[in-house]
């Protein structure tokens, strides 16, 4: 997923499954980088000189003359404008899921626009599941006990729970957060929500 500060995302854990949530931390201010070309291909190949886009982010089109079908339909863009890219080089990507080999020919024009990755060179991480907000702690994940791992380079986070730790899960519901520590020690909230835990079927 891609999160803002306070993002809420509910969870579900099948019991004896692993469990992994990829996240991605982005901020203002917004980056527009001018699209000097737009292949009608499948998938839709961009060339966006200098891009600096990490693999995997989302990312919208706007201002394209010719191929409007590439255009994010509101402004500023909803979620459901923006498509996760696949890094190709310093200056081509490609949306997986779009096929624009029937969308009217680029003309010229447009730009990506994303929000900033935030750099988390230095960062720590950590997770706790509690039974309400002030409640028992269920689990914790940490950077330090491996739980959480920081990708500075891809800048990602990714959270994991082994099948081994689900399998002791007996409570069914509990609340969680996700906080991100500082180099110099400030704390922002990344992700927090509901979690449930759900018998597993196959055994």
């Amino acid at each position: 997923m891609d999160a803002r500060p306070a993002t809420r995302e509910d969870i579900v854990i099948l019991r004896g499954k692993s469990w992994n949530l990829m996240v991605r931390w982005e901020e203002e201010p917004i980056v527009y980088k001018p699209i000097s070309g737009i292949e009608r291909s499948a998938p839709v190949r961009l060339v966006v000189p200098g891009h600096e886009l990490p693999d995997g982010w989302r990312a919208a089109v706007v201002s394209v003359v010719g191929m409007r079908e590439m255009n994010a339909a509101h402004d500023p863009p909803w979620v459901m404008d923006h498509h996760v890219a696949t890094v190709i080089d310093a200056d081509t990507i490609e949306f997986n899921s779009v096929n624009s080999s029937r969308f009217h020919p680029y003309v010229s024009g447009g730009y990506l626009r994303y929000l900033t990755p935030v750099e988390l060179t230095g960062y720590t991480a950590r997770m706790a599941i509690k039974t309400g907000f002030s409640g028992e702690e269920l689990f914790r994940l940490t950077t330090e006990n491996g739980g959480i791992v920081i990708d500075s380079a891809g800048c990602t986070i990714n959270l994991r729970i082994t099948a081994e730790d689900t399998e002791t899960f007996l409570w069914r519901a509990g609340v969680y957060d996700v906080e991100m520590v500082s180099p110099v020690g400030e704390v922002s909230l990344l992700i927090a929500g509901r979690i449930t835990v759900t018998p597993e079927v196959t055994t």
